[in-house]
């Protein structure tokens, strides 16, 4: 089934592994096209078709599911076309692939217009649904399951449709409004409770806000945004890990793969035609000179050698750009404080590093004996420059560090980590193995290069464990699967990762384009690979299998890639020649004594049980708008929900420690001190770092390892 798609944005995925070092295909003279709109076409055309892992013939079949995507990007919940619209556009289903072989943007300029005046149509009629109380008395319900729906027939009953959606919002606040009065009265019965007139009319106003708030955001985007999801609708044909970036979004994918971005340190949002400070990032300029705070309102934006410009009723997105700038720049903004108060702060940008970017480490002691386990979010990466800070040096450091500490084994949780740079992952491998493969690439025009580790050399030798969940992706998978395959390291958690097989390159489209007349083009990321393990086969649909399987909440959902649309397909190749590590005693032996205690394990049970329970719950379409049957389906999900609150109640028996730099660090840093102070509570409530722990206890080693760094000479 296909996904549903509720924002009408392309939210880009960051499951990637970029090998930078993939050639492109011989590139032609690309057309003076007469649109930047048609030049994107021939470029993002020419690059699927010649560059592209499996590339696909554009033709009907290929149309067809591009106008279905698109459709589904513009109005996936059918809420703005009528059914004529999509009789109308039926027309151009099987003309997109001769659209974008004559670079024509027919079908697009139609309905990115008809978008356009749908969406009008209804903004004229939510605040008139708002403005009186809906009846909750009515026995009527609503069904979410858009795909099973078709398009409303007329203006009456796109505006019922609207109706019920509306209605059901609120009645979500109301219930909650209605519960927290009554708890608020239970503890003080001195209290009066507000009428349900004056809640109902509160939970009408926060849908009115939210609505306003989401035409606000709709506003901003532009023709050139539609056009670059249009782009995307076509790429993703290919495969789902074939993206457009428009300018702006490339920008977002270098910060996030690199952790780290040019400007003042701060996160900020848009809301009531106002941009607002939301977060300050620890370490960046406002940081250090505690110039700003959260809820500060930025009115204008002036440059070194400019004049003040009005950002108030700008674009976030442009906003942003006039305030980001080089290292060493100074930019003054005119903000409104929180406590009212206006002024111009001066602020000069600097280098911001994304802390939550990057891994970070704890000592978990147990027992008179101390662990190390390594939180690793992605595989960054500064690929404009390897040298730079990246995933495998800072994963180097800080075994390094923990050696000094005389841990006796080391976990590697790469739970919800999506991948990352190709090269990080093959330099970390090595770190545990004295020298070896580590994976295979295959493209479609090329032999397969198999990737290795030539150093001759081990840095860490003692037990391993990796932590492992269905989110776990690509550059994840490879190195779970390549300690596996050595026997090197114990892969604990779900039944299978994510199963992302498939190696993207990046290409700047601007790179290709002599003439600058239609500015920044953005870029292509599309498959240019597949890697398999060192045995030969594929992780693609079929990820890696843990071995030791502990359930999780997302054990029954449908988020790997074989629930993706338009998945590579699964296949083998030969082995490259490998020797496995052998240095334990009871490698399988302790793999057996675990699978045994997870599946005795009461709570793991509970996991598994939960996990089945929110399958269940996800798989819901049809609610009542009936206030009663609402609250009394809520009371029973409630009532069902506090079966598994044991699993919040948890509390592992293993402590918690950061290492002696990071002390050091916390002292001068109250913000990182919260940080960690939060993520070591959570780590207290974790069922499996403590049977990582446990495997650990059990691993035998058949040597002696080399002393700890800080003892060697």
């Amino acid at each position: 089934m296909r996904k549903k798609i509720f924002i009408p944005l392309i939210l880009f995925a960051l499951v990637l592994v970029a090998w930078t070092r993939l050639s492109t295909p011989s590139i032609p003279a690309f057309t003076e096209a007469s649109s930047k709109e048609k030049l994107l076409m021939e470029l993002v055309t020419y690059f699927m078709q010649r560059g592209h892992f499996s590339p696909k013939d554009i033709n009907n079949e290929l149309s067809e599911e591009l106008h279905t995507t698109f459709l589904e990007m513009l109005d996936g919940q059918k809420r703005y076309f009528l059914k004529k619209d999509a009789i109308q556009f039926a027309r151009y289903k099987y003309a997109l692939d001769d659209e974008f072989r004559s670079l024509q943007t027919d079908f697009f300029d139609f309905v990115y217009l008809r978008y356009l005046e749908r969406r009008n149509e209804v903004k004229l009629f939510y605040k008139e649904l708002l403005a009186q109380p809906f009846d909750y008395t009515v026995d009527e319900q609503i069904s979410l399951d858009y795909d099973k729906q078709d398009f409303s027939t007329t203006l009456n009953s796109r505006k019922e449709r609207w109706r019920k959606q509306l209605k059901f919002s609120t009645l979500n606040i109301v219930h909650g409004k209605l519960e927290e009065e009554e708890k608020r009265a239970e503890k003080d019965t001195d209290y009066t409770p507000k009428t349900f007139e004056v809640l109902e009319k509160e939970a009408r106003d926060i849908t009115l806000e939210n609505m306003d708030n989401y035409f606000s955001l709709m506003e901003d985007v532009r023709e050139e945004d539609w056009f670059a999801s249009y782009l995307n609708a076509f790429v993703t044909q290919f495969d789902p890990h074939s993206l457009y970036y428009a300018p702006v979004d490339k920008d977002r994918f270098d910060a996030n793969m690199s952790g780290k971005y040019e400007g003042i340190g701060a996160r900020l949002t848009k809301r009531n035609q106002t941009i607002k400070i939301v977060d300050v990032i620890s370490g960046g300029p406002i940081w250090r000179g505690q110039l700003l705070e959260v809820g500060d309102q930025i009115m204008m934006v002036r440059q070194e050698d400019g004049a003040p410009v009005d950002v108030q009723s700008m674009r976030l997105d442009d906003a942003i750009e006039l305030i980001k700038g080089p290292a060493g720049t100074t930019v003054y903004l005119t903000v409104k404080r929180v406590d009212g108060t206006i002024e111009e702060v001066p602020i000069k940008r600097d280098t911001v590093e994304l802390e939550e970017s990057y891994l970070k480490s704890t000592l978990i002691d147990k027992g008179g004996r101390s662990y190390g386990l390594i939180h690793l979010p992605k595989f960054y990466v500064d690929f404009k420059d390897y040298k730079e800070r990246n995933a495998a040096k800072d994963m180097q450091q800080e075994i390094v560090r923990l050696k000094k500490e005389g841990v006796q084994g080391l976990v590697i949780d790469l739970r919800n980590n999506g991948g990352g740079s190709l090269q990080t992952v093959v330099d970390m491998a090595g770190f545990f193995i004295d020298e070896g493969p580590v994976v295979q690439v295959k493209s479609s025009m090329e032999k397969t290069k198999v990737l290795k580790d030539r150093d001759g050399k081990t840095l860490y030798e003692g037990p391993l464990v990796i932590l492992v969940n269905e989110l776990s992706a690509s550059a994840s998978e490879i190195l779970a699967a390549a300690m596996q395959d050595y026997e090197r390291a114990v892969v604990l958690g779900s039944k299978q990762t994510f199963g992302k097989g498939t190696v993207q390159n990046v290409l700047e489209l601007n790179r290709f384009i002599s003439s600058s007349t239609y500015g920044e083009l953005g870029a292509l990321k599309y498959t240019t690979e597949k890697f398999y393990r060192i045995t030969g086969k594929s992780t693609q649909l079929e990820g890696v299998k843990s071995d030791v399987v502990a359930p999780d909440q997302y054990a029954y959902v449908d988020i790997g890639e074989k629930d993706e649309d338009n998945p590579l397909v699964w296949d083998q190749i030969a082995a490259a020649p490998f020797t496995s590590w052998s240095g334990y005693e009871n490698f399988s032996q302790t793999i057996q004594s675990s699978n045994k205690r997870v599946k005795e394990n009461n709570l793991f049970q509970l996991i598994d049980k939960n996990a089945r329970w929110i399958r269940e719950q996800q798989d819901k379409d049809d609610f009542s708008l009936n206030l009663d049957q609402f609250s009394s389906t809520i009371d029973q999900d409630e009532a069902t929900a506090e079966e598994f609150k044991a699993l919040d109640d948890y509390k592992n028996n293993l402590s918690f420690r950061s290492l002696e730099y990071e002390r050091e660090k916390m002292k001068r840093d109250t913000i990182l001190a919260e940080k960690r102070k939060r993520w070591k509570k959570v780590l207290s409530r974790d069922l499996y770092v403590e049977e990582a722990v446990l495997i650990l206890e059990d691993l035998k080693l058949n040597f002696i390892p080399s002393k700890p760094l800080a003892m060697q000479q």
